[in-house]
């Protein structure tokens, strides 16, 4: 099975070289810069499941044209989804499967609609992870967790076959009948998180702390539910009861990506995050405020950053 990632930051580096550290056959599609860090260095990771240092195979754009790629792994920010499906286009062949890791559940049909649907598996990622200056990946959590499924609901040959790529003991991977439900789970669970840690510039724990904390995003989990629902999506009580669980750690020290993002000044995925999930709302007459005060604060933030204003 030939497999090409796209990127080798947090989350391609971290999969794709579990892959790679497994003995599949992986490439790596990555710029110039990025292509003479690994060749200089290899591929490292950083884990408390294992640490993984070697040489792994790279292309540049121009190089992945014609060859007979099984499966592309998507794992860019949702704002550089457009770009990528550029990137990739030349790459897609007659059997090739596309995996999106892409936080939220709006570019599925995006990518339906570019490659069709019998070429885009549905997919998600659940890990906390994050490339430094040296190119190093580093793995910050327990979380390892990858999820993948043809989105007609069959547990085909070639989902099968990559599921059985991924090391065990450094990768929870599964493949799943039901991937776009899971898709929405972790929408909501994303939304909810990203959004109040966002507004609030603090960890999941640091928001327990303050008393209301945990009440605000037991409350705001709830809404992004009932989106879910009114989508066609109900999230099993016991999905919620963890979350529920979780937002009472006061210990937790749980920042979600969008934040961080937020805390280097880089652009965020709020747009289409909290964005999507607010367009939502008004699309089912919800009860609109407090997604409209966080997406505003988001909004606000990547007009500051466009100016140069930090």
């Amino acid at each position: 099975m030939k497999i090409l990632v796209l990127g080798a930051g947090g989350l391609g580096g971290y999969f794709g070289g579990r892959l790679a550290q497994a003995g599949a056959d992986v490439t790596f599609l990555v710029r110039k810069h990025r292509q003479e860090l690994l060749a200089a260095h290899g591929l490292r990771i950083r884990s408390k499941f294992g640490d993984y240092s070697g040489p792994v195979k790279t292309a540049l754009e121009h190089e992945v044209a014609g060859t007979p790629w099984d499966v592309i792994i998507l794992s860019c920010k949702a704002y550089d989804l457009d770009s990528a499906i550029e990137t990739i286009r030349p790459a897609v062949g007659a059997k090739t499967a596309v995996l999106p890791l892409l936080n939220g559940v709006r570019h599925l049909q995006h990518l339906n609609d570019v490659f069709g649907k019998t070429h885009v598996l549905g997919g998600l990622a659940k890990i906390v992870s994050m490339v430094d200056a040296e190119g190093i990946v580093h793995h910050l959590n327990d979380w390892c967790a990858i999820t993948f499924g043809e989105q007609d609901g069959r547990i085909s040959e070639r989902v099968t076959r990559l599921q059985a790529l991924f090391p065990a003991d450094s990768v929870k991977a599964s493949a799943v009948p039901d991937i776009q439900q899971k898709m929405w789970e972790k929408f909501v669970h994303l939304a909810t998180v990203a959004g109040i840690a966002s507004l609030m510039r603090a960890s999941v724990g640091e928001i327990a702390r303050v008393p209301g904390g945990t009440e605000l995003l037991i409350h705001f989990l709830e809404s992004n539910a009932a989106v879910a629902k009114a989508e066609g999506h109900p999230i099993p009580e016991s999905f919620l009861k963890e979350y529920r669980d979780l937002f009472h750690d006061q210990q937790l020290p749980y920042v979600p990506s969008l934040l961080r993002d937020v805390e280097r000044h880089n652009r965020c995925e709020g747009d289409h995050i909290l964005g999507h999930m607010l367009a939502l709302v008004n699309k089912h007459h919800m009860e609109p405020t407090l997604h409209e005060l966080i997406h505003m604060n988001l909004q606000t933030y990547e007009v500051r950053r466009q100016a140069g204003r930090f």
